[in-house]
């Protein structure tokens, strides 16, 4: 006879079973890298904005991540945060792809590309949209074993910070100028000589005279303290450039549960959002507070900027042709980027693309 006692603790035991599978939740080891420290705000808000808005989404969904987060060096020096996401040192990494011209040439259209223009949430939010309204720009992620996150982080208007006034372009002849990967080329025409560096040895390059200057940007100039040792600051116009993404590792990301796949997502859109908020209130603040510590502040008039604009090299153009000449769609990109710029009321200094 059917015994109604053990199918209603049967019945119990299933249930009990089921909830605390439920309650206890997967959890997901996941290293995030950056070679910069967190007192710069792509860093800052992979920490405080990134890692929150993912670890919200997955409330509730049987998943949860547990980070470990290596920044400043700790894992990966500036540069090589692609190589180390890559490899599986970490899941996720800040990625500068200022720093891989090689292996994320088309993400550096921007910065083959001065002058175009200085809206930063104009120049972040077309790169951004172009990853996702034209298979070419995930490609290059892909082909070096990583999922495109989102996450744009723009930079502010780059600037020129030497130890010495800038009153006219001769001023910088024979002068070494320190700058970030290709932006390098928009030294070009001046007879200044263009060193590639980045942010974590400006400050000692330029006070031991390896650098009479460098370009740079107000929010990453102020926390750099660059004013103590460079103190003259010359706005130029470079305009504002797209310098990186978070990025996933692509076999790791393939294995997560959809649910974490789109916690990731929406933790690369809240970054894109808050960090245009932070760098828009940030930059005017940090001129001004660079000047009140006691840098002196110009900008160039038209005819220096467009006599500055001129004579360049069409790097934009050489950029696009070497990019298509290794298999990848440079002059379709190019064309793209300005575009979309033109039409959202963008003007640049010079047509690069209509050469």
């Amino acid at each position: 006879m059917f015994d109604s006692k053990l199918l209603k603790l049967a019945l119990v035991a299933g249930a009990l079973a089921a909830s605390t599978s439920v309650i206890r939740a997967e959890t997901i080891d996941a290293t995030i890298v950056a070679g910069h420290p967190p007192v710069f705000r792509w860093v800052k808000h992979a920490s405080q904005t990134f890692i929150p808005t993912v670890n919200k989404a997955l409330e509730g969904s049987g998943h949860e991540i547990k980070w470990d987060e290596q920044y400043g060096g700790s894992l990966s020096k500036v540069g090589d945060e692609l190589e180390a996401t890559e490899e599986g040192l970490a899941q996720i990494g800040v990625i500068s792809s200022v720093f891989d011209p090689a292996k994320l040439s088309l993400q550096n259209v921007s910065y083959y590309t001065p002058f175009v223009s200085s809206d930063v949430a104009l120049v972040s939010n077309t790169i951004n949209d172009l990853h996702f309204s034209n298979p070419n720009m995930r490609v290059t992620w892909e082909e070096n074993g990583l999922e495109y996150l989102g996450a744009p982080s723009a930079i502010d208007d780059y600037l020129l910070m030497t130890t010495f006034p800038v009153n006219s372009i001769d001023d910088l002849k024979g002068k070494k100028i320190g700058a970030p990967g290709p932006a390098v080329n928009w030294l070009g025409g001046t007879g200044a000589v263009g060193v590639a560096g980045n942010l974590t040895t400006y400050y000692n390059e330029i006070k031991t005279g390896v650098y009479d200057g460098v370009i740079v940007f107000a929010t990453a100039a102020l926390p750099g303290k660059l004013h103590e040792v460079a103190p003259y600051i010359t706005k130029v116009g470079f305009g504002a450039q797209y310098a990186g993404s978070l990025a996933a590792n692509k076999e790791w990301f393939d294995e997560q549960p959809e649910e974490v796949q789109k916690a990731l997502r929406a933790g690369g859109e809240a970054f894109r959002d808050a960090y245009i908020a932070d760098l828009d209130a940030a930059s005017e603040a940090a001129l001004k507070t660079l000047a009140e510590q006691g840098a002196t502040i110009t900008e160039v008039d038209d005819e220096f900027r467009q006599k500055w604009v001129a004579g360049m090299d069409n790097v934009a153009k050489t950029w696009a042709a070497q990019v298509d000449g290794e298999g990848k769609a440079g002059t379709e990109i190019l064309k793209a980027y300005m575009d979309a710029i033109r039409a959202a009321g963008g003007k640049p200094a010079r047509d690069w693309d209509q050469e």
